[in-house]
Protein backbone atom coordinates (compact mmCIF):
# COMPACT_ATOMS: atom_id res chain seq x y z
CA UNK A 1 0.00 0.00 0.00
CA UNK A 2 2.67 2.29 1.02
CA UNK A 3 4.76 1.68 -2.36
CA UNK A 4 1.38 3.01 -4.28
CA UNK A 5 0.68 5.95 -2.68
CA UNK A 6 4.31 7.53 -2.59
CA UNK A 7 3.91 8.48 -6.42
CA UNK A 8 0.51 9.92 -5.72
CA UNK A 9 2.19 12.13 -2.88
CA UNK A 10 5.03 13.32 -5.14
CA UNK A 11 2.81 14.21 -7.89
CA UNK A 12 0.30 15.93 -5.27
CA UNK A 13 3.59 18.16 -4.48
CA UNK A 14 4.55 18.94 -7.79
CA UNK A 15 1.39 20.20 -8.60
CA UNK A 16 1.15 22.33 -5.39
CA UNK A 17 4.14 24.38 -6.74
CA UNK A 18 6.18 23.33 -3.94
CA UNK A 19 9.66 24.89 -3.42
CA UNK A 20 12.10 21.84 -3.59
CA UNK A 21 15.87 22.25 -3.14
CA UNK A 22 17.11 25.79 -3.83
CA UNK A 23 20.43 27.25 -4.32
CA UNK A 24 20.91 30.79 -2.90
CA UNK A 25 23.62 32.98 -4.36
CA UNK A 26 25.95 34.97 -2.69
CA UNK A 27 23.90 37.96 -2.34
CA UNK A 28 20.87 36.02 -1.14
CA UNK A 29 19.20 36.11 -4.08
CA UNK A 30 17.90 33.34 -6.07
CA UNK A 31 17.70 32.21 -9.94
CA UNK A 32 14.00 31.01 -11.00
CA UNK A 33 12.22 29.88 -14.36
CA UNK A 34 8.87 30.36 -15.42
CA UNK A 35 6.56 28.08 -13.20
CA UNK A 36 8.92 27.48 -10.57
CA UNK A 37 8.00 28.62 -7.32
CA UNK A 38 11.13 29.61 -4.83
CA UNK A 39 11.12 30.91 -1.72
CA UNK A 40 12.80 34.18 -0.79
CA UNK A 41 12.85 34.82 3.14
CA UNK A 42 9.26 34.48 4.30
CA UNK A 43 7.96 34.36 0.87
CA UNK A 44 6.59 32.61 -1.99
CA UNK A 45 7.22 33.64 -5.47
CA UNK A 46 6.59 31.71 -8.71
CA UNK A 47 7.41 33.91 -11.66
CA UNK A 48 4.25 32.99 -14.41
CA UNK A 49 5.10 34.77 -17.38
CA UNK A 50 6.69 37.71 -19.41
CA UNK A 51 4.91 40.57 -20.19
CA UNK A 52 7.54 42.48 -21.67
CA UNK A 53 11.34 41.85 -22.87
CA UNK A 54 12.34 44.96 -24.33
CA UNK A 55 16.10 45.05 -23.98
CA UNK A 56 18.40 45.82 -26.44
CA UNK A 57 20.07 43.02 -27.94
CA UNK A 58 23.21 41.88 -27.45
CA UNK A 59 24.25 42.80 -31.08
CA UNK A 60 22.46 46.18 -31.24
CA UNK A 61 23.08 49.80 -30.26
CA UNK A 62 20.09 51.11 -28.30
CA UNK A 63 19.35 54.60 -26.74
CA UNK A 64 17.69 52.46 -24.27
CA UNK A 65 18.64 49.49 -22.51
CA UNK A 66 14.70 48.34 -22.50
CA UNK A 67 13.28 45.90 -19.64
CA UNK A 68 11.53 42.97 -18.83
CA UNK A 69 8.07 42.52 -16.89
CA UNK A 70 6.72 39.32 -15.67
CA UNK A 71 3.13 38.31 -13.98
CA UNK A 72 4.17 36.68 -11.25
CA UNK A 73 2.66 34.45 -8.08
CA UNK A 74 3.69 35.27 -4.55
CA UNK A 75 2.47 34.38 -1.01
CA UNK A 76 3.55 36.18 2.08
CA UNK A 77 1.33 34.25 4.27
CA UNK A 78 -1.83 36.08 3.34
CA UNK A 79 -2.77 33.91 0.28
CA UNK A 80 -1.63 34.05 -2.95
CA UNK A 81 -1.49 37.33 -5.09
CA UNK A 82 -0.61 38.07 -8.27
CA UNK A 83 1.65 41.47 -9.36
CA UNK A 84 3.88 43.07 -11.94
CA UNK A 85 7.17 42.72 -11.29
CA UNK A 86 9.68 44.77 -13.67
CA UNK A 87 13.31 44.89 -14.28
CA UNK A 88 13.09 48.72 -13.46
CA UNK A 89 10.37 48.41 -10.88
CA UNK A 90 10.41 46.05 -7.71
CA UNK A 91 6.85 45.22 -6.05
CA UNK A 92 6.25 46.26 -2.69
CA UNK A 93 5.25 43.13 -0.84
CA UNK A 94 3.97 43.35 3.17
CA UNK A 95 7.12 45.62 4.73
CA UNK A 96 9.62 45.32 2.11
CA UNK A 97 10.27 44.56 -1.79
CA UNK A 98 10.64 42.03 -4.29
CA UNK A 99 13.15 43.12 -6.79
CA UNK A 100 13.85 41.37 -10.41
CA UNK A 101 17.87 41.38 -9.92
CA UNK A 102 18.36 40.17 -13.55
CA UNK A 103 17.29 37.84 -16.42
CA UNK A 104 19.32 35.49 -18.33
CA UNK A 105 19.70 35.04 -21.49
CA UNK A 106 20.44 38.48 -23.03
CA UNK A 107 18.11 39.09 -26.01
CA UNK A 108 19.75 38.68 -29.96
CA UNK A 109 19.16 39.30 -33.33
CA UNK A 110 19.58 35.95 -34.30
CA UNK A 111 16.98 34.16 -32.55
CA UNK A 112 13.76 34.54 -30.18
CA UNK A 113 14.13 33.29 -26.52
CA UNK A 114 11.55 31.21 -26.02
CA UNK A 115 9.63 31.15 -22.13
CA UNK A 116 11.60 27.71 -21.12
CA UNK A 117 14.77 29.66 -22.14
CA UNK A 118 14.04 32.29 -19.52
CA UNK A 119 16.01 32.68 -15.82
CA UNK A 120 15.63 35.04 -13.09
CA UNK A 121 17.54 36.37 -10.17
CA UNK A 122 15.23 37.56 -7.60
CA UNK A 123 15.72 38.84 -4.73
CA UNK A 124 13.86 40.48 -1.13
CA UNK A 125 14.69 43.14 0.75
CA UNK A 126 13.04 45.09 3.37
CA UNK A 127 10.80 43.30 6.41
CA UNK A 128 9.48 40.69 4.58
Amino acid sequence: MMIRTLPLLAAAALMTGCVTNQHYNDDGSIDARLGQTVRLSNLRVTPLRVLEDSRCPMEARCIWAGRVKLSVRYNAGGGDRIGELASDQPLQVRGGMLELQSVMPPRSVRGTLMPRDYRFTLRVSGGI
